[in-house]
């Protein structure tokens, strides 16, 4: 059976980003239908593996001078941007996939990566506000910084459809980070069955279909640069270290997302590709934890969770004097996080808590 036009596309467009790079700086590689610019032409068979892929596209390469464009046969054209971006940042020049990104903490490690340099693509169920806030940082920080695709975390298709319109748009990416989350707070005694498939569906089989898809694309820009490595960063939680009462569903969750970061850091290594969670305390003041309609507090409250509590200030109170620091996790304190793991290149497998000293490692 022929590969599909998106396959090939995927085959190609990470093999060209990587080739085409730089003192580990890549440009963007857009997928067009026809150019005006000076295309290298290449040759590369519907048989040909990724091996014949990367040999076909680097001898082609290596006879090209000032590389605008590429136009493979059969295929399309693949346009190339300029490997030195005028950003500067921590993430300079990388691109990076974020679900969970159109509101609330998944949307605000996308501003901060955009912020520090990096090209970022907002992936969401809910892509019509990830569209929105994708063009408020383009405002801000510049064309094509920024780029919303929808995505379902429990849909193989729909994060397939993601990847492929990330890979015609940038030519692969460098970092994807598996944020999107839901929490459903009840009792084991009285949590309908759906709430708990629910919590299951999307925090530990989500994250295992969005990795499954992401590192074929990872993996393949290693094997065009053995140098090449790249990161899975899973955003767990404090209740990935410890248990939480009447909220076993999302704790059962998160530590098994734990299992399948350390299992999936033993594997992927081999392909260039650190995977590692990030577990931060809780957010009190975003609105999982403040919305006055359904968020933590108002459902803790409710399932009396807190002994004696009467308000929702009593919740947050009995929650803040539980942290060493007295206060909730914050966005800056967790990009911290981030920042270390995609620059610390001898760290894979790992639970890092940013919890304010809550939870301690033994």
């Amino acid at each position: 059976m022929s590969p599909s036009a998106e396959e090939k596309i995927n085959r190609i467009a990470p093999v060209l980003r990587i080739l085409l790079g730089q003192d580990g700086q890549y440009p963007t590689v857009r997928f067009v239908e026809k150019t005006s610019l000076p295309a290298v032409a290449v040759s590369v068979p519907d048989s040909a593996d990724e091996t014949a892929v990367i040999e076909a596209v680097s001898k082609a390469l290596d006879r090209a001078s000032d590389v605008q464009a590429i136009s493979v046969e059969g295929v399309g054209v693949f346009e190339v941007g300029a490997v030195a971006d005028a950003t500067t940042g921590r993430v300079a020049g990388k691109v990076l996939i974020v679900t969970g990104a159109a509101q609330g903490f998944g949307l605000e490690i996308a501003e901060d990566l955009v912020s520090r340099g990096a090209w970022v693509v907002l992936a969401d169920i809910n892509d019509a506000e990830a569209k929105k806030q994708a063009e408020i940082l383009q405002q801000q920080y510049g064309a094509g910084r920024a780029m919303a695709v929808a995505m379902n975390v429990t849909d193989l298709a729909s994060i397939q459809a993601a990847i492929n319109e990330t890979v015609k748009t940038f030519g692969g990416f460098d970092v994807f980070i598996s944020n999107a989350g839901v929490l459903k707070a009840e009792s084991v005694k009285t949590q309908p069955e759906k709430d708990f498939d629910f919590s299951t569906a999307v925090n530990y089989k989500g994250y295992f279909l969005c990795t499954q898809v992401a590192s074929k694309i990872l993996a393949l820009q290693h094997k065009a640069d053995p140098a090449y490595m790249s990161d899975i960063i899973q955003i767990n939680s404090k209740s990935g270290l410890v248990g939480s009462n009447r909220n076993g569903a999302y704790a059962g969750s998160k530590f098994g997302s734990i299992g399948l970061t350390q299992s999936f850091a033993l594997e992927l290594i081999e392909d260039g590709i650190k995977v590692n969670s990030i577990c931060p305390g809780n957010f009190f003041d975003g609105p999982l934890w403040s919305n006055p309609d359904n968020g933590l507090f108002v459902q803790y409250l409710r399932t009396g969770k807190i002994p004696g509590a009467k308000t929702i200030e009593d919740v947050k109170k009995a929650y803040e004097a539980k942290v060493p620091m007295r206060r909730g996790c914050t966005t800056p304190d967790v990009m911290a996080a981030v920042y270390y793991l995609i620059e610390q290149k001898y760290e894979t497998g790992q639970a890092v808590p940013v919890t304010g000293g809550q939870v301690m490692l033994h």
